[in-house]
């Protein structure tokens, strides 16, 4: 094989395998993608007022809003399964940080100890869970897969 053909195939393979891995072209990743939207929009409104009570849970619902859209970008154009199993790792602490905040509570916040039904937690929970648990299902899926990680349906 000549040099030039053996240089057209590391390119073609470069092309095909982004930063983060070989595109997994799963048919239900536009899932966890809006879960992902939805989880950072609804992070967006409670940032003022976190930034003033517990400067600390203001800066990790930016962090978290910032994660979320970047994931679902990356699932969205690069669907690639380290973009799952980071969904899945995100989306998951979100969802502990909000139960550990509504039974012993976090410093500075004690006042959504049992407040469970708040109408923005709630959509950021159910959207984060979706996310998690859609993103774990199909990184598993995708982990099982050998060759070229596209998905049969």
């Amino acid at each position: 094989m000549s040099t030039e053909t053996q240089t057209l195939k590391h390119r073609s393979a470069m092309t095909r395998t982004g930063l983060l891995g070989s595109p997994l072209q799963h048919p239900l990743r536009a899932l966890p993608v809006l879960a992902l939207v939805v989880a950072g929009a609804a992070h967006i409104p409670v940032i003022p007022a976190h930034l003033h009570e517990a400067p600390y849970i203001g800066i990790l619902f930016i962090a978290v809003a910032a994660a979320s859209f970047v994931l679902a970008a990356v699932l969205a154009f690069g669907d690639v399964a380290a973009a799952y199993l980071s969904t899945a790792a995100v989306m998951g602490l979100g969802v502990l940080a909000y139960i550990v905040s509504r039974t012993i509570g976090l410093p500075q916040i004690g006042d959504d100890i049992g407040n469970w039904l708040e109408p923005l937690g709630v959509v950021a929970v159910i959207a984060e869970t979706t996310a998690c648990v859609s993103a774990t299902a199909i990184g598993l899926k995708c982990g099982h897969q050998t060759g070229t990680h596209t998905l049969s349906t």
